[in-house]
């Protein structure tokens, strides 16, 4: 299956915490990185997903924020400190590479004013910022 989605990464499950309808799914994305995705209960049970399932999480680039700094208060639980390897901006919007810390490489496509504002070029420290609810899973 071919898909457009720009963030694919590849990792173990960590963890899974299910409830009546939804569960979250704690992944080792490389080096000791996790990710957390919000799917439902069904899908765990038919993607087959147990501690130890290798899986791939799938992130649309859309779905990708950035701050330039710390940053609290905030439930967003997926937070990946990395640099900026690349910026391609046009009129409107702009895509941002990032080499994310531990080797896992992310896409973020956001406005090219936000991208402005800030300063974004190759060697920017940056953290990406991730819904859990944002995430989809795929068994590997």
């Amino acid at each position: 299956m071919s898909l457009s989605i720009r963030n694919r990464m590849p990792g173990t499950v960590a963890g899974i915490t299910t409830g009546a309808v939804m569960a979250t799914v704690r992944i080792d994305v490389s080096g000791g990185r996790e990710l957390t995705a919000a799917v439902t209960a069904e899908a765990v049970r038919e993607l087959g997903l147990e501690t130890g399932s290798r899986v791939h999480a799938l992130v649309k680039a859309t779905e990708v924020a950035l701050a330039t700094g710390p940053v609290s208060g905030l439930s967003i639980r997926n937070r990946l400190p990395g640099t900026v390897s690349e910026v391609s901006a046009g009129p409107a919007m702009a895509s941002v590479r990032i080499a994310v810390e531990g080797g896992v490489e992310l896409t973020a496509a956001i406005t090219a004013d936000a991208a402005d504002e800030l300063r974004l070029t190759a060697g920017t420290p940056v953290i990406a910022l991730i819904k859990s609810t944002e995430v989809s899973l795929d068994a590997a």
